[in-house]
């Protein structure tokens, strides 16, 4: 049985509670979306009042594991297009094969789900060494980045961590977010709620920032220099907010 379009609330949690209500009525769903996505001429677009549990996503890790759970909530994270339906089949099998799901990667939605994990793993690993921060005259670390897929969270996680007795914000510029950080919790905003004046830099950062780039240009051996190399450890789309790249771009 087909139905349609089915639109969620943009939180991880509305989807599972939505793909919950789909596979207990034995729906099968022609496209699951948020709320921002627009409709063409052809959706048949279904709103549904759904009453949520807030301990779905105990439920998942329940049926098919941690592991398989963690892999469901990067995809969620994840910039694919059609990342809701993978969801939802992977769900469908996870009732037959329960922890064991992401063993059966002859199915499509398995190993669509490894594969698009992996890549917001990936994407992750790499900001934790490409984030550059700056410190503003108020003493706040700021930096900026632009990662395709939503990871603001984990790199927060990471910086909490690293950077845990400064007070820091990172901006997610394409999705115009904020992670702020008080040195005890980090809380992601819209950066609508929240203005800063970000060009103020300390008089200590414009002398750090020059001795940095100094110090990168020192090291640069230019005979043994290696472009293929160095586009492999450090893709050019993570230069536009990195210090060092900035006489290169």
């Amino acid at each position: 049985m087909n139905n349609g379009c089915f639109i969620y609330e943009d939180t991880f949690l509305s989807l599972l509670n939505l793909i919950h209500y789909l596979l207990k009525n034995a729906i099968k769903p022609d496209k699951i979306k948020n709320t921002s996505y627009s409709p063409n001429l052809f959706d048949e677009v279904v709103h549904l009042t759904i009453l949520e549990e807030k301990e779905i996503f105990n439920k998942v890790i329940q049926l098919i594991g941690s592991y398989a759970a963690r892999a469901l909530y990067y995809v969620f994270l994840s910039n694919e297009e059609n990342k809701e339906l993978i969801l939802y089949y992977l769900l469908l099998n996870g009732q037959k094969y329960k922890e064991k799901i992401l063993f059966h990667r002859h199915l499509r939605c398995v190993s669509e789900t490894i594969r698009i994990s992996n890549y917001v793993v990936h994407e992750v690993h790499k900001y934790k060494g490409f984030v550059r921060f700056q410190e503003l005259e108020n003493h706040i670390l700021y930096a900026e980045i632009e990662p395709v897929n939503d990871v603001l969270e984990f790199i927060s996680l990471h910086f909490k961590k690293r950077l845990k007795n400064d007070y820091w914000i990172i901006k997610d510029v394409g999705r115009n977010r904020l992670s702020l950080y008080d040195k005890k919790n980090y809380y992601l905003v819209s950066s609508h709620e929240f203005s800063l004046e970000t060009t103020l830099k300390s008089h200590e950062e414009q002398k750090v920032e020059e001795l940095w780039k100094a110090f990168y240009k020192t090291i640069g051996i230019q005979e043994r220099k290696n472009e293929r190399c160095r586009m492999n450890f450090m893709p050019k789309k993570y230069w536009k907010y990195m210090l060092e790249m900035e006489d290169e771009l």
